[in-house]
C-alpha cells in the first residue's frame, strides 16, 4: 500500500488557451503590417516629389545637383595661399586701420592663426582659412564657409588674372 493516493499534489496550471496566442500573433503581424506600409508610403512620396522635380525642370534640377558638389582640385589648389604674419608692418598697419579688422582665426576649426601658418585667401570674399581646413571643406562644398558666397572656377580665373601672387604675407587686424 502506497500514500501516493493520499498525498495531493498541486494541479498543473490549464495550459493557454490557443486564442490568446493567436491572437498576440495577428496584433503582432499587424503592428509589422502598418510600420511597413508607412515607411513604403513615404518613400513613395519622396520618389514621387524628386520625379516631379525632375521631370517639370530637367535642366534646373541637374544644375542645382551639380552646383551643390565641391570644386575640383585643380581650382582648389589654385587659390591664393599666403603666411600668416601677426605683427604687421607700420604701412600695412595704416592700410588694415581704415579698412575693418578681419577675423584672425579659421572659421572652419575655430583656432587662431600663429605666425608663419599657411593660410588660405577666398578671392571672392576674402575671408581666411587653414589650407587644411579650407581644402577639405572645398572637396565637398563649393561656397565660404562664412559667409556663403559660391565660387567658381570663372571668378578664379579673373581674380588670377589681376596679377595676385600666390604666395602673399597677410596680418592680424
Amino acid at each position: 500500500m502506497s500514500n501516493r493516493g493520499n498525498v495531493s499534489s498541486p494541479e498543473p496550471p490549464p495550459p493557454s488557451s490557443p486564442l490568446d496566442y493567436d491572437v498576440v500573433v495577428i496584433l503582432a503581424a499587424m503592428l509589422c503590417a502598418l510600420v511597413c506600409a508607412l515607411g513604403l508610403n513615404s518613400m513613395l512620396q519622396c520618389v514621387v516629389r524628386c520625379t516631379r522635380r525632375a521631370v517639370a525642370d530637367p535642366v534646373g534640377w541637374v544644375a542645382n545637383r551639380r552646383a551643390n558638389v565641391g570644386l575640383k582640385r585643380e581650382y582648389v589648389v589654385a587659390l591664393p595661399v599666403a603666411t600668416y604674419v601677426a605683427s604687421p608692418p607700420a604701412e600695412q598697419q595704416q592700410k588694415q586701420e581704415q579698412e575693418a579688422p578681419a577675423a584672425a582665426g579659421c572659421a572652419i576649426c575655430l583656432s587662431d592663426f600663429a605666425d608663419g601658418e599657411r593660410i588660405r585667401l577666398l578671392p571672392a570674399c576674402g575671408h581666411r582659412f587653414h589650407v587644411i581646413c579650407i581644402d577639405r571643406w572645398l572637396a565637398a562644398h563649393c561656397s565660404c564657409p562664412t559667409c556663403r558666397r559660391r565660387l567658381s572656377p570663372e571668378a578664379e580665373a579673373a581674380v588670377a588674372g589681376e596679377g595676385h601672387h600666390h604666395l602673399q604675407v597677410l596680418v592680424a587686424a
